[in-house]
């Protein structure tokens, strides 16, 4: 991984890191593991094919969950237990979801965050009620016909729970 380029300073609370493999986006992830614990939302943007269920995968393997982390797209959610001590990581897909925090609602993650780690991909707009402080990842990548592996990101605190929090132990 890559520090940012001098021309695109993050904003106060974030981080801007390049990636330029899935096994380094999967480290990304075990490193994010670590700044974790039960009650975190995480929310993940970015085009089909950029890398949050590979994240999310390095998530998994940081918190010591069982099971594979797979992209939940068709069952909406997956939880994964811990193996140890640590929270549950639960995996949310809210692609096909349309209704907003209404609809959200119907998987009970209000429930789960407290105890869990909670993971949501396609979140925007559906899930910033569920808690003033969260995570926010955003993954740009190329494209079109290209067989480029280079990701720009951005991740973001938001909330009192962030606002003291060294992300830039993100991009080492």
């Amino acid at each position: 991984m890559e520090a940012p380029a001098p021309h695109s300073p993050a904003e106060p609370g974030s981080v801007q890191i390049v990636v330029t493999s899935p096994e380094q986006m999967r480290e990304l992830g075990r490193r994010l593991a670590k700044l974790l614990r039960a009650g975190d939302l995480v929310m993940l943007s970015g085009e089909l094919g950029a890398g949050k269920t590979t994240l999310t995968r390095g998530l998994g393997e940081g918190l010591g969950v069982r099971g594979a982390v797979t992209s939940p797209t068709f069952v909406i959610a997956r939880v994964h237990p811990p193996l140890g001590d640590g929270p549950p990581l639960v995996h949310v897909d809210a692609y096909r979801l349309s209704g907003g925090l209404d609809e959200m609602e119907d998987l009970d993650l209000d429930v789960s965050l407290p105890d869990s780690v909670v993971v949501v991909e396609w979140g925007e707009g559906k899930v910033e009620e569920l808690t003033e402080d969260r995570l926010q990842v955003l993954i740009h990548r190329a494209v079109g016909d290209t067989t480029d592996e280079v990701r720009q990101m951005t991740v973001t605190g938001v909330g009192e729970r962030w606002a003291t929090a060294d992300l830039s132990v993100l991009a080492a």
